[in-house]
């Protein structure tokens, strides 16, 4: 696992194990999370979703903060995590990773970041696990194409009802919905907006 450069999010690139049969992907190993986090997972849930090509998922956060693990098992999507914490240095980057099947990686999100994702393929497939269960009455979202924010989606995006009525960051923050304080876990934030 590698330190990205907003604190508390990480990836990790996995090894796929081949033989005759088919494929093994091990996405996610408790031991490593630990070891580069320096604290256990907690995993209350766990989704999978299948997503048609140019649909983004996100900017989602939950209050209180929601720990994620992401990975895509067929198709390709731009996995997107935004700084949302008003306290941060990095408050308001972002980091994108290209994740696939062919060759796997997870994305670790700490609590308190924004996450999204869009489909580049035709019914990506992506699962992964959170550190709380779903409440709708914790569900929090920022508008994906907030031109402040300036992520570079690579197509033309299609958006939920949901996702399209959502605040821009600086709404968001405005209204009191974004969380406070610096981060809590992970490595010295550096550099400015990153994409992979």
């Amino acid at each position: 696992m590698r330190p990205s450069g907003i604190e508390g999010l990480w990836i990790e690139r996995s090894s796929v194990h081949q033989d005759h049969r088919g494929s093994l992907h091990e996405w996610f190993r408790a031991s490593r999370f630990t070891d580069a986090t320096g604290r256990p997972p907690a995993i209350a849930q766990a989704n999978c979703t299948v997503t048609r090509r140019g649909s983004v998922r996100g900017i989602h956060f939950a209050t209180p903060g929601q720990a994620k693990s992401v990975a895509c098992v067929r198709g390709t999507v731009l996995d997107v995590v935004v700084d949302i914490r008003t306290g941060s240095p990095t408050y308001g980057r972002w980091h994108a990773e290209r994740l696939d099947g062919e060759s796997p990686a997870t994305v670790h999100l700490s609590e308190d970041l924004g996450h999204a994702f869009m489909a580049l393929s035709e019914n990506a497939v992506v699962i992964y696990l959170s550190s709380t269960e779903y409440a709708p009455g914790r569900a929090r979202a920022v508008h994906p194409l907030d031109p402040a924010l300036g992520i570079d989606w690579p197509l033309t995006p299609v958006l939920s009802e949901q996702d399209s009525s959502a605040p821009t960051l600086a709404e968001a923050r405005a209204a009191g919905l974004l969380p406070t304080g610096t981060p809590r876990t992970g490595t010295p934030a550096t550099g400015t907006r990153s994409s992979a």
